[in-house]
């Protein structure tokens, strides 16, 4: 008698993360728009780590809490940073690496130069140094009542696209959404990352005690005049989506000095 063969797919095992905190809104909508897409694993910040960047947690322990936060889905809380999240979810929890990371979806932007600085991206970054294809979200409202309904549509667009695409396995993507209702959203770009800075400031102030601290503000400016960049991308009503790398490798000066300083 033949042996039956099973047709069932095993679904994808999708790990999440952010850097606001596991109960930030914008988790929440993230796992909302996923959860039936695979298996759903929550590994976060039990507080808002926003600007971390790269930071591990060196020099005292990190604490895992399995919490019920998100119904039906298996989630911890976590002491560290983002990038602490993502190395403990795949070596204390999963103990597997997941076939696709989601960091976000973050409150406020984390175009231009703020991918630097950005706690949400270096998670998503973190997963593809470890060979996990890795996408962060944000969304460009900074308030915790912000309207994350267009956001989760084009989730679901780009993470369903991710998964049946063959993508190398250091892939990662740097996606902003507008702060728009959905029908003024005009669909995705692919960018570049703008030219893009902070000009930044720092007010000084007296404490009660009479002793000096300072307050980082600053604006932005727009140094880059291109139309491919996600700066434009989302002031013209495009969600925009820049591939990442972390190979920061300066090729074209790489060869310029191997040709200009040859003789050292």
């Amino acid at each position: 008698m033949a042996k039956e063969v099973s047709t069932t797919k095993e679904l994808p095992v999708i790990l999440i993360t952010n850097d606001d905190g596991i109960t930030a809104p914008g988790i929440r909508n993230l796992v909302e728009a996923v959860k039936d897409l695979g298996k759903i694993i929550v590994v976060a910040p039990d507080k808002p780590q926003s600007g971390m960047g790269h930071a591990i947690t060196i020099g005292q322990p990190l604490r895992l809490h399995q919490v019920t936060t998100f119904e039906g889905i298996e989630a911890w809380q976590c002491s560290g940073t983002p990038v602490d999240c993502v190395k403990l979810a795949v070596d204390k929890i999963l103990h597997r690496k997941p076939d696709l990371c989601l960091s976000g979806i973050n409150h406020g932007a984390n175009h231009s130069i703020n991918v630097i600085y950005s706690g949400t991206m270096s998670a998503a970054v973190e997963a593809a140094i470890e060979s996990i294809p890795s996408i962060g979200f944000s969304l460009m409202d900074y308030s915790i009542e912000a309207d994350f309904s267009a956001a989760r549509k084009y989730v679901r667009i780009i993470v369903e696209n991710m998964l049946k695409s063959e993508l190398d396995k250091h892939t990662v993507l740097n996606v902003n959404f507008p702060a728009l209702p959905e029908e003024l959203i005009n669909g995705i770009k692919i960018c570049r990352q703008a030219y893009a800075k902070y000009e930044e400031d720092f007010i000084e102030r007296n404490d009660p005690n009479n002793k000096k601290y300072y307050w980082l503000t600053g604006k932005f400016l727009n140094m880059d005049e291109g139309k491919d960049t996600d700066v434009w991308a989302l002031e013209n009503g495009f969600v925009s989506i820049v591939p990442v790398q972390f190979d920061l490798t300066n090729y074209t000066l790489k060869t310029q000095l191997e040709n200009s300083w040859k003789n050292l």
